[in-house]
């Protein structure tokens, strides 16, 4: 009999444990949590902005400023020219990875004492200047010096910067 007892008062518990509706809220507060939270995660990855890509910069012409400009990367001075300050032309194009322009990105030119900015245009090109104006100033090799180099630094709104030592040399000839 004393089992019997023991029985009931278990199942009269359990049944007062399954009439009870106080627990149901915990589960819906939780799906309401969850809800909410997968819409913001989901507005703060709409509002992260696109990766940024690399750039393919081509030099496609270099030369002397009051001469015309020859394919590749380097320009040869004779040595009377390369002993007092000189003005170089630097031709090159910009383009993102699928070969469309880049347009707007700063291009900065320096080394040998001089300095060249500039802007790519709609079809990502870009004349650099090392003459005495507001865009650059005027190179020099040293007396002892046969060869140099100048840098090109290249930055877009939404690619990586683009930074290549050595990028222009100048070479004197006798």
């Amino acid at each position: 009999m004393l089992f019997f007892w023991k029985w009931w008062y278990f199942l009269k518990k359990i049944r007062k444990i399954f009439a009870d509706d106080s627990a149901i809220e915990l589960p819906i507060n939780i799906v309401v949590m969850l809800v909410v939270g997968m819409v913001a995660l989901a507005a703060l990855i709409a509002i992260i902005p696109p990766p940024t890509k690399n750039m393919a910069v081509t030099i496609d012409a270099v030369g002397l400023n009051s001469t015309s400009t020859s394919p590749g990367n380097t320009v040869i001075v004779s040595s009377a020219t390369a002993n007092s300050p000189f003005a170089i032309d630097v031709e090159l194009s910009v383009t993102d990875p699928d070969g469309y322009p880049v347009r707007d990105a700063n291009v900065v030119l320096r080394g040998l004492g001089g300095v060249a900015t500039s802007v790519t245009d709609d079809d990502g090109y870009c004349l650099l200047t090392t003459s005495n104006t507001s865009s650059g100033d005027e190179i020099s090799l040293g007396t002892n010096q046969n060869e140099g180099s100048m840098d090109l630094t290249i930055s877009a709104d939404g690619f990586y910067d683009y930074e290549k030592t050595d990028a222009v040399r100048v070479v004197r000839t006798t």
